[in-house]
């Protein structure tokens, strides 16, 4: 854990916004070499990262603010809603909001929608797994409590006491980086659009639900006090991911009348 990465008097700059902003320049970059293969332009790709960056984090903070709005906001000064810089996004509101802004985008530009997302989908897995690696640094999202060889030990000031705990940015960032091979290797053999985004939603929701189990970071649990709000989301994620792989397969390729009637 390292929070500071370099500082300019008052002006700080952090490794968690560095790893950030890394994450999403590969992940663009990679889309935009990747959009030549399915007849979109690069700089259409490269042009798109603006919406996605203020979407993605409008919506991630203004989760984040929402889930501990109880235990830190609500006593908090004003302007702390605002304050990223101090870390504090939580990822599937991202990803909401970086869907919505996209959206109005290629709507905008008239781009492919289905064939968009699949090009954009393994580079969230890449960009994330950047991302992670910035949670570790900054010191969040950190695991439970374990006697496992291969825990980890924040500083004693840290909120685990330094306690060895689940390395669960590592898990997470492994899971992503697993995430994006797969995905980019199945792109190039897709079998309709939108099938790579869906296998996105579904194999990240599944991820995400087993790496939750491991988290120890969280004061409000839901439904009896089983279930993360991470966890909960992933439900819907995933059911969204199904039923996208039901619907889009049938709505670009409808079955010929003779076999409807059959």
């Amino acid at each position: 854990m390292h929070k500071i990465a370099f500082q300019f008097g008052s002006f700080t700059i952090t490794w968690y916004g560095i790893l950030v902003a890394s994450g999403f320049l590969a992940g663009l970059w990679n889309a935009s070499r990747r959009a030549v293969s399915v007849g979109i332009a690069a700089e259409q790709v490269l042009d798109l990262g603006p919406w996605l960056v203020i979407g993605g984090i409008l919506g991630a903070r203004i989760l984040y603010v929402l889930s501990y709005w109880k235990d830190y906001f609500s006593h908090q000064p004003f302007w702390e809603m605002f304050m990223v810089q101090h870390g504090g996004l939580v990822y599937y509101g991202g990803l909401i909001g970086a869907v919505l802004a996209g959206s109005i985008y290629v709507r905008h530009k008239r781009l492919p929608y289905w064939k968009t997302t699949d090009l954009l989908a393994p580079s969230i897995a890449l960009g994330h797994a950047f991302g992670r690696v910035g949670c570790l640094m900054n010191g969040c999202c950190y695991g439970r409590p374990t006697t496992l060889p291969w825990a980890i030990h924040f500083p004693l000031d840290h909120e685990t006491a330094g306690v060895g705990v689940h390395p669960t940015e590592i898990y997470s960032a492994l899971a992503n980086l697993g995430l994006y091979v797969v995905l980019a290797w199945l792109f190039r053999r897709k079998k309709y659009d939108g099938w790579i985004f869906a296998l996105y939603l579904v194999a990240y929701s599944v991820l995400r639900g087993w790496i939750e189990m491991y988290r120890g970071d969280y004061t409000t649990y839901y439904l009896g006090g089983h279930f993360t709000p991470a966890q909960l989301v992933s439900m819907a994620v995933f059911v969204a991911g199904v039923g996208l792989l039901y619907w889009l397969p049938r709505a670009q390729h409808p079955p010929a009348k003779h076999e409807r009637a059959s």
